[in-house]
């Protein structure tokens, strides 16, 4: 991918908290339409590297280039407001977004995530599933070309996460750029063109789940790959993580 085909860029981000580095010179590209998975133990650098891409934290070193359009960011942690309805926190959004028609957009929302029916309830009463889904359609709002989302499936169901994932998609295939952190193996394999694995904030691979799992039959002819989870733990083991 050449520098202008990057609809996401980043190079050399270096985060420090105090002594410790949360992020070591890591860097990121994406073009439009692709799905990177960004994987890695706790404590990795994952939220760090997407609040970055996000604009949320300034890098101490390094720099975030994008192709061009918004930047969607859902957060792990939603930023609601619990005593709002769900249509009021919509509407609030959409309005501080600038948008020409917050009743409309507001419509497509709730749609979107399925609670028509709940629009009226306090998000307070909600569970936290659906905070979860207001939470992303809060973040799609501005119908961004690059979205970020910080463990987007983390409280929902098989079936909303099935619908989350679905409609994610359909974003990708229609040039939307999508990078998602996650600890569910299955959706890197199953939704990530691509993956970046991180470890204590280094950047330790870039590439397809193929590609990883070659990288580790190469390193170890004997290592057990046959699914991509133990491909993954046999990955960070061989060096030393």
């Amino acid at each position: 991918m050449s520098r202008d085909d990057a609809a996401l860029e980043a190079r050399g981000l270096v985060k420090l908290y105090g002594e410790r580095e949360a992020l070591r010179g890591v860097g990121l590209e994406a073009a439009a339409g692709e799905r990177v998975a960004v994987i890695g133990p706790n404590g990795a650098g994952k939220t760090t590297l997407l609040s970055i891409l996000a604009g949320i934290l300034r890098p101490d070193e390094g720099e975030v280039r994008t192709g061009g359009g918004e930047v969607g960011w859902v957060p792990q942690q939603a930023a609601l407001y619990r005593r709002l309805t769900v249509e009021e926190n919509l509407m609030l959004f959409a309005r501080l977004e600038g948008h020409g028609d917050p009743l409309a957009s507001t419509e497509r929302m709730l749609d979107l995530i399925g609670l028509r029916e709940r629009r009226g309830e306090i998000l307070a009463r909600l569970s936290g599933g659906n905070r979860q889904r207001v939470n992303i359609a809060i973040g799609l709002l501005a119908q961004p070309a690059v979205l970020l989302l910080d463990e987007p499936g983390v409280g929902l169901d098989l079936r909303q996460r099935a619908r989350l994932w679905e409609f994610i998609s359909a974003l990708a295939d229609d040039g939307t750029t999508v990078v998602f952190s996650t600890h569910d193996i299955q959706e890197v394999e199953r939704y990530g063109d691509r993956l970046l694995v991180l470890a204590d904030g280094e950047s330790l691979f870039d590439g397809s789940a193929d590609a990883l799992r070659a990288a580790v039959r190469e390193a170890s002819p004997e290592a057990a790959v046959g699914d991509f989870e133990s491909a993954v733990v046999a990955f960070l083991r061989q060096r030393g993580r």
